[in-house]
């Protein structure tokens, strides 16, 4: 982001945390407030059904909610939520959409983000059509590793399972293969990656495409 359009969003930003769990979007519900992360993660997750939900992306210190505000849209398609405990900044969503309106080069650059997100949103479709879970489940750990400081990071197997979109039981497996393979270290509630260019490998094209997108588009990832 330019200078110019820094300082046209800077006297608004707020520096908020926001623990596990907390909604930033509800589907089909206006977008209030938009949040440029700093760090933690955040999931935006699709549902069929009750119960029935898989995440679509992930949001880290390189993204932002409110994709929808500059489609020129007001609200969500899907739900977005805190997987791990994060800092961000707020602004208003008004005020965010005036600034949209006032820069055509802020809304060109966000454009930009949300073409790449579109792209990890693909891929994500892609490998969860076409890869097994222990695959599908290294690019995940890869993705939220470029996402966070150092190399382990706290996430339960029930989080997991609605990430992935699979029983518990799958992703007990899948991270006992992994482990069992020295790729990471699998403890109650943690994770860390050991070996993150084996689970790269592992996930055999569906990580790299997108994030040399964003490199490209919007600037280096991590």
């Amino acid at each position: 982001m330019c200078s110019a359009d820094l300082a046209l969003l800077q006297p608004h930003l707020e520096s908020v945390s926001l623990g596990l769990k907390t909604h930033l979007e509800v589907a089909g519900s206006p977008i209030r407030t938009v949040y440029f992360f700093e760090s933690g993660l955040g999931s935006v997750v699709g549902e069929l059904r009750p119960g029935i939900e898989a995440e679509i992306g992930i949001i880290g210190c390189e993204g932002m909610t409110g994709s929808a505000l500059i489609m020129g849209d007001d609200r969500s398609t899907h739900d977005c939520y805190v997987q791990l405990e994060a800092r961000a900044f707020v602004i208003d969503a008004g005020l965010f959409t005036k600034a949209l309106l006032t820069s055509p080069t802020l809304r060109s650059f966000l454009l930009r983000y949300v073409h790449y997100f579109h792209l990890q949103a693909s891929f994500t479709a892609l490998s969860n059509a076409r890869m097994n879970i222990v695959d599908r489940l290294s690019r995940w750990l890869v993705m939220c590793d470029d996402r966070v400081d150092g190399n382990s990071f706290a996430i339960t197997h029930e989080f997991l399972s609605v990430m992935l979109g699979v029983r518990r039981p799958g992703v007990t497996i899948a991270l006992q293969t992994l482990e069992g393979q020295g790729l990471i270290r699998s403890m109650r509630g943690e994770v860390v990656i050991l070996d993150r260019a084996r689970l790269i490998a592992l996930a055999d094209g569906s990580y790299g495409r997108a994030e040399a997108e964003y490199a490209r588009l919007v600037g280096k990832l991590h």
